[in-house]
């Protein structure tokens, strides 16, 4: 399992990596910056507290480090034990019969990659093929996708379509009828999908680049 002084100790070592303080890290990421604060990484109550899985998406973005140049530092911490998960090509999950109703891959046979253990154990990965995706995205890019987390506006996340369509966009707006969704490649339409014609709909955790 990953432990919590060593999230910690990694983002305080990513700070120093780019010259700057805990605080100047949060700031640069656009997170209040308390956030990781050493007074913050405790509760109230005594408890450990955790740094989300957006704040370090957001450090990330912020920086150009790369979940791999995290999870670096984060091994001389700690030695982190891992695991394989799936693994599937992206044009080869529009095809159908790789997820369930819930968007978790089913079936054996697919591609494995290593990811760190004890951070969501439904996640998958996606490899990026062609240039749609560009400039967030290039092709053969690994995407982490998690069913499991919860999906809000400004996310990032694949989307799969009752007719089978397979795509990768920002959520923009979502309502009780419609879903508006933004796309990573300027040169392609934005998007807005009854929510009838949605089967599924995933955040995008990780990207490693």
């Amino acid at each position: 399992m990953l432990s919590h002084e060593s999230i910690w100790n990694a983002i305080d070592a990513l700070a120093s990596r780019y010259g700057l303080s805990a605080s100047g890290l949060a700031r640069k990421a656009g997170l209040d910056p308390t956030a990781f604060n050493r007074s913050k990484r405790i509760g109230a109550d005594g408890r450990p507290r955790w740094p989300s899985t957006e704040s370090i998406a957001k450090v990330l973005d912020a920086t150009g480090a790369t979940i791999d140049d995290f999870l670096s530092v984060v091994r001389q911490q700690e030695q982190v034990p891992h695991r394989t998960i799936p693994l599937i090509g992206f044009a080869q999950a529009g095809r159908g019969g790789f997820f369930d109703d819930g968007g978790f891959p089913v079936g054996t046979g697919w591609d494995e990659v290593s990811f760190p253990d004890g951070i969501d154990e439904k996640v998958y990965a996606l490899e990026i093929s062609g240039d749609s995706m560009m400039p967030l995205y290039r092709d053969g890019d690994i995407i982490i996708v998690s069913p499991t987390s919860s999906v809000r506006r400004g996310d990032r996340v694949v989307v799969k379509t009752t007719d089978g369509e397979f795509m990768a966009k920002e959520l923009k707006r979502r309502t009780a009828r419609t879903v508006e969704l933004r796309s990573l490649n300027p040169e392609h339409e934005d998007r807005i999908l009854p929510v009838s014609d949605i089967a599924w709909m995933a955040r995008i955790i990780w990207a490693s680049q």
